[in-house]
This record gives C-alpha cells, sequence and structure tokens, in this order.
C-alpha cells in the first residue's frame, strides 16, 4: 500500500514538474517576441507578406460567415420581437451583437482555425525537416524572420478583419431587414449605430488585438516546439486549433467583465 501511494505521488509530482515546465517554455517564448519585436533589424518584407497570407487570404471566409451571421441572427430574431410590436428594434439589436460581441469572437475563432492551424503546420514543417537549424547556420535569426513577424502580423490583422466581419453582418442584416420592412440602407445603419458608443468599438479592438495576439503566438510555439516526424506537424497544426479557441473563451470572459466596468 505504501509503494502505490508512493508510485501515485510520484506519478502526481512528474506531472506537476511536466505542466510548470510547459508553462515555463510558454513564458519564455513569450517574452522573447517581446525582446525581438524591438530591436533590429526588422524583417519588414516577410511581416508584409504575412499579413497577406493573414488577412487578404481570410477575405473570403470570414465575408461568407459573417454574412449568414448577420442574416441568420436577423431572422431569428424576428419572431420574438414581432410578438411585441418591436421589429424596428431589429437594426439597433443587431448593430449592438455584431459590433460587441459576434464580430470579435466569430472572427477569431474562425482565424484559430484557419491561421492557427497554417501557422503551427508551416513552421512544424520547417522545424522537423531542419530548416529552421539551417537558418541558425546561415546567420538568420529564426525567431526573428518567423515567429515575431507572423505574431505582429496576426495581432494587427484580426481586427481590420474583425471591422471587416461587422460591417459584412450587417449588411447580411440589411438584407433581411430590407425584404421584410422596406428599409432603407441610409435608416438601417443609423438605427444600427444610434445605441453604439465609441467604448463599444474600442473595447471590440483590443479584444481582436488580444485574440490575434493568441492565435499568433499560440500557433508559432506550438510549431516551433515540434517534434516525432510528420505526425508531430498535424499535432501542432491540431493543438494550435485548439489551444487558441480555450485562450480566446478564456480572454472573452475576463475582457467582458473588464470592460463592463466601465460602462
Amino acid at each position: 500500500m505504501d509503494t502505490d501511494s508512493k508510485a501515485k505521488k510520484y506519478l502526481i509530482g512528474r506531472k506537476v514538474d511536466r505542466f510548470f515546465i510547459k508553462v515555463h517554455k510558454a513564458s519564455s517564448f513569450t517574452i522573447r517576441y517581446f525582446k525581438e519585436l524591438v530591436t533590429s533589424p526588422h524583417e519588414v518584407g516577410e511581416f508584409v507578406q504575412q499579413c497577406y497570407n493573414i488577412g487578404y487570404r481570410s477575405l473570403s471566409l470570414i465575408t461568407l460567415t459573417s454574412f449568414i451571421t448577420g442574416y441568420v441572427f436577423t431572422k431569428q430574431s424576428r419572431p420574438s420581437l414581432s410578438e411585441f410590436g418591436a421589429t424596428s428594434w431589429i437594426p439597433s439589436l443587431v448593430g449592438i451583437a455584431m459590433i460587441r460581441a459576434l464580430a470579435p469572437l466569430v472572427t477569431a475563432l474562425i482565424c484559430a482555425g484557419k491561421v492557427g492551424s497554417s501557422i503551427g503546420a508551416e513552421i512544424g514543417s520547417m522545424k522537423v525537416t531542419e530548416q529552421i537549424d539551417a537558418m541558425e547556420v546561415s546567420a538568420v535569426n529564426p525567431y526573428k524572420y518567423l515567429i515575431v513577424t507572423r505574431v505582429t502580423a496576426s495581432t494587427l490583422m484580426i481586427p481590420v478583419l474583425m471591422m471587416y466581419a461587422g460591417f459584412v453582418g450587417l449588411m447580411g442584416s440589411f438584407l433581411n431587414v430590407s425584404q421584410n420592412e422596406l428599409t432603407t440602407l441610409t435608416a438601417f445603419f443609423h438605427n444600427a449605430f444610434e445605441k453604439i458608443t465609441m467604448l463599444d468599438i474600442v473595447s471590440s479592438v483590443i479584444r481582436s488585438l488580444a485574440y490575434g495576439f493568441t492565435i499568433g503566438i499560440v500557433g508559432c510555439y506550438k510549431g516551433y516546439n515540434t517534434s516525432q516526424g510528420t505526425q508531430g506537424v498535424g499535432k501542432a497544426a491540431n493543438a494550435a486549433v485548439v489551444a487558441s479557441m480555450f485562450l480566446i473563451f478564456i480572454e472573452e470572459v475576463i475582457l467582458v467583465q473588464v470592460i463592463n466596468w466601465f460602462r
């Protein structure tokens, strides 16, 4: 019995040690990003290329998803509001929902699946094929070239995609509203932004910045620490998506609570 209890304590101790080792590695990886970000030289060309890959190449998926979200949300809200004769509130309701919640969260989750997995798989494949080691031999800083550019591009492009997603979602809502109430585009957007404050817009941008940084740093960390050959690349891509989404939901809860203190 004593032997079993000692074995269990040993296993628990090993798991706790591994957990704190992972936390330390992730923290060091993140701190190094901020150090490399402010030191020269800066890989401007690679940064612009990553902005293109993350931003432009995500537009089609963001457009489709946001448009459907706005259209379906409006369609589902109409029966409940019509019972109270409040269908005129639909533009304002959709505007608040899209700007405050749906646009940042939907954009982050889509990009976590598309961008996070792409970054994790790309860097992971470079890791297992020893391309990163070759960059070090060639006197190129692989962390600055691969990690800093991708994390910075992700951090900056997710808020841009969020604003675009909010606009497209409102256009989807307008299509449904115009079909039923014959509302003009000017009247729709006036009602949609009537209750929106600068705090709502700023808070959405801040949340998107946090989500973008999370997606970038998690994808890069998982890819940069890939092992076990090509099988590890798939695991890194999957882990990047799962961990990014998990952290995004945690950040959503925390940031919403903090923002509500200022309302």
